[in-house]
């Protein structure tokens, strides 16, 4: 692992985070920049894969947790041991989602219903159930910081001319959870703002991770800084909104898609 680092204004040394998704390719890259900075980490992921053994990597200062954020008794348990390990939980990080199979087939005249229930039962009521208990808890702190991760697709509609000649593809199960994502995160940040608790959220958008060379090439032809996201590149708009730099943001969206919304 990288050596520690002190950051003066993106302070968030000995704040406990925790993040939903972290063994993901932008958990990963998260975990890593939230740990170098001295935060206390409770990352959570599915029984798969194997945040405790991803933790571990990390040493005491980190606990892994598998969690279902589709359920509510593993969120409440995901909850109970963060306080029980940490005594207090000071940001949430909302980065899960769900991909399930047949998922980038599905058209939107014949989507199938179990699809839409299972991403939509993660992406938005998951984020529900996370921000309903893990919120509830900061507002008995007076204090804390939740992050959601939206989307360009919960802003803006996809272009069906991106998906032409290659195997990628966005249904509509995820742009309305993104949608929803937003929307709540809108609601919470404004409904909870003067109890000290702020909701936020961070709109990434075509993230590399070793895609086909057809979809990569026309994803950097269509946007304006005509390449693709690097995961670390989401670390800046997280740890402004997880430290004390961002205390008079609430209910806000930071854009960190290259301009893919502005024209």
């Amino acid at each position: 692992m990288s050596e520690q680092v002190f950051d003066p204004v993106f302070n968030v040394a000995g704040k406990t985070v925790v993040l939903t998704g972290g063994c993901g390719l932008i958990g990963r890259a998260i975990v890593e920049a939230l740990h170098q900075r001295g935060a206390k980490l409770v990352i959570a992921d599915v029984e798969a894969a194997d945040p405790e053994a991803f933790a571990a990597s990390f040493g005491d200062s980190c606990i892994g947790v598998p969690t279902d954020v589709a359920d509510a008794n593993s969120v409440a348990q995901l909850l109970s041991k963060t306080l029980e390990h940490f005594g207090q939980v000071d940001v949430l990080i909302n980065n899960h989602h769900a991909k399930p199979k047949g998922f980038l087939e599905g058209q939107a005249e014949n989507f199938p219903e179990e699809l839409w229930d299972h991403v939509l039962d993660v992406n938005l009521k998951g984020t529900f159930l996370t921000c309903r208990d893990f919120g509830s808890q900061m507002l008995k702190q007076g204090a804390g910081s939740v992050i959601n991760m939206a989307s360009t697709y919960g802003v803006v509609s996809s272009n069906p001319a991106l998906y032409e000649d290659n195997q990628m593809g966005n249904p509509v199960a995820y742009s309305a959870s993104k949608g929803g994502v937003i929307m709540l995160t809108q609601y919470l940040g404004c409904y909870w703002a003067s109890r000290g608790v702020r909701v936020n959220c961070i709109t990434p958008h075509g993230v590399w991770n070793h895609h086909e060379e057809a979809f990569e090439n026309r994803f950097s032809a269509m946007s304006p800084m005509k390449r693709m996201m690097k995961a670390e590149e989401i670390v800046g708009s997280v740890l402004y909104l997880a430290s004390d730099a961002s205390s008079y943001s609430t209910g806000s969206n930071v854009l960190v898609e290259g301009g893919w919304t502005a024209w």
